[in-house]
């Protein structure tokens, strides 16, 4: 449970988190307000003034609209904290589905993978919302009374903790649920995958009952399941409405030793507003949500990862690359695609890949990135392989740019600065002339992916991509649509850069810049430079025959039509 509760701390240490706490900040005072303004108003109306009953209570609706305010942004804001997780934890699977050719992941993916992203979603909500109504009320009880909170808060305090001493019985069910459900999913795929087999074999009564098992088992599991629920109304009441009962029996007593009525009320408005809403909210989150959040990322982490894997490196050292007999192949049938390759690619080195289409160039920028996990062998990365390290150093380290640029509907600033927020407007003016898109980003007000051709695209991420911390950067056929001299400047933009430049080449022009050149043949791999490899690799001199300075794509620099 450490390794799941470490991994969604690291997914909140982000600046959407910090923004996230501080608009939770005006929510807190009408929680603590609230009971303060009834006993105040029932007091001045008691009293027979009736004009400070009405001033308390209009001052309790304005904290109410601060507070509905703080409560629009927080919901703003979730899902910059939901979706990179998400992200993270699909390329997790898929990654682990192709090392191991698991069945199972088809259930991870399609569905495991959501209610991660849905619990953590909805964990983030609940918590924040019982702190807040917590440390409100607190604040709101001491103010109004602190005789009355001496009787409301310890027992709700030990209805809570009674409601987390029950999660440990409802994991193993939560576990057995998970279990049958990925049976049932496997049981189901290959029952349908096979449907015309059993209708002509006649074997339909088979085939229900490899699926009616699974069913029955996913059920079982369910209602044990259900269970659970039984014993957190026990804690509620406890917790929720034990406290109101006290401070009911009590009334009497405290109102003889000067509690008003209006201080009275106001303690039982904290209670059946306040702490009775928050403890059944978090207890049902935690009880349910915060369970499967738990078991599922587990399997999710389990499954994804090889076994014995180390804990996340946060930090590297340095950023030289270096393969040791690395071997990749797409399932664990399949030929390799790359085969023992041996290869250091040290800090500040420009390197191109080049070979024919296919033979596993974009396979191997997404091994140094950390897109994919080598099948034997290793890839360091600053010391570590790519696949160990926390998202949030890789994306300090490394930033990848493929064929297919992608930008977003926004304005030009938020795409150029996707990657560095901070940027400064002398920052992106110089990212802007050295790659050369001054001309493009001069035309645009603002960015419409239709609008933009395949040329403008790949501009637009290019910049982004100078403009990324990142040291290594690896360009995957990242200027395929740009004319000769617009990717010209381009990569000597990028080779000038304080970095290591990594360029999977399609034309001549872009291995000749380089310092080395790796030939990718087969499984095979040779590396030099163009002099060497014109009398050593027969590949290299066929590609280098085959090559024109210009390409039939070229010209789509030109704005979309």
């Amino acid at each position: 449970m450490k390794r799941e509760l470490s991994y969604g701390a690291t997914a909140l240490r982000t600046r959407a988190t910090v923004k996230l706490i501080a608009w939770s900040v005006p929510e807190i005072l009408p929680t603590a307000v609230y009971g303060i303004a009834v006993a105040r108003a029932t007091d001045s109306f008691l009293a027979g003034h009736a004009g400070q009953g009405i001033a308390w209570l209009a001052g309790l609706v304005v904290t109410a609209g601060l507070g509905a305010a703080g409560a629009r942004q927080v919901y703003a804001r979730l899902g910059d904290l939901v979706e990179p997780l998400r992200d993270d934890l699909v390329r997790r699977v898929v990654g682990g589905a192709l090392r191991t050719g698991d069945d199972g992941a088809v259930a991870r993916l399609n569905r495991q993978v959501e209610i991660v992203r849905d619990t953590f979603a909805g964990l983030v909500l609940v918590l924040r919302s019982f702190a807040v109504t917590l440390f409100g009320v607190l604040t709101g009880l001491l103010s109004l009374a602190p005789l009355v909170a001496a009787f409301v808060v310890p027992p709700f305090l030990v209805g809570f903790a009674l409601s987390l001493a029950v999660l440990g019985m409802a994991a193993d069910r939560v576990r057995a649920s998970l279990t049958a459900d990925e049976d049932l999913a496997a049981s189901a795929g290959m029952v349908f995958s096979g449907v015309r087999d059993v209708t002509a074999a006649g074997t339909e009564e088979y085939a229900e009952w490899l699926v009616g098992q699974p069913i029955e088992a996913h059920a079982a599991a369910e209602r044990a399941l259900a269970k659970v629920a039984a014993l957190r109304t026990l804690c509620f009441a406890v917790g929720g409405w034990l406290p109101l009962l006290i401070l009911l029996a009590t009334g009497p007593w405290l109102v003889d030793r000067g509690v008003s009525t209006g201080t009275l009320l106001g303690g039982l408005t904290y209670v059946l507003i306040g702490l009775q809403p928050a403890l059944n909210t978090v207890m049902n989150a935690l009880g349910d949500s915060g369970l499967r959040y738990v078991i599922t990322l587990g399997r999710i982490l389990d499954a994804s990862s090889p076994a014995g894997q180390p804990r996340p490196v946060d930090e590297l050292k340095g950023y030289q690359v270096r393969l040791q007999s690395l071997t990749f192949a797409y399932g664990p049938k399949a030929e390799p695609v790359l085969d023992k390759l041996e290869l250091t690619i040290p800090e500040g080195e420009h390197l191109a890949v080049v070979g024919p289409s296919g033979i596993g160039k974009s396979t191997l920028a997404g091994l140094v990135c950390g897109m994919l996990t080598p099948t034997n062998g290793r890839l360091l990365l600053g010391g570590a392989p790519p696949t160990e390290v926390t998202t949030d150093e890789l994306a300090k380290t490394r930033v990848l740019i493929p064929q297919e640029a992608y930008v977003f509907s926004g304005s030009v600033h938020d795409n150029l600065t996707y990657l560095l927020p901070d940027a400064t407007t002398e920052q992106v003016r110089q990212a802007v002339e050295a790659v050369g898109a001054t001309q493009l980003i001069e035309r645009l007000e603002e960015i419409k992916p239709a609008e933009l051709s395949a040329g403008e695209k790949q501009l637009i991420a290019l910049v982004r991509a100078y403009l990324s911390p990142a040291p290594l950067v690896v360009l995957d056929e990242a200027t395929c649509f740009l004319d000769p001299e617009a990717e010209r400047q381009a990569e000597e933009a990028f080779a000038k850069r304080n970095g290591t430049l990594i360029v999977i080449a399609h034309r001549i022009s872009s291995a000749l810049r380089a310092r080395r050149i790796l030939v990718l043949d087969g499984n095979k791999a040779a590396i030099g430079t163009h002099a060497s490899l014109m009398r050593t690799s027969r590949l290299y001199r066929d590609l280098h025959g085959s090559w024109t300075p210009s390409n039939p794509r070229a010209s789509q620099i030109q704005p979309a039509s």
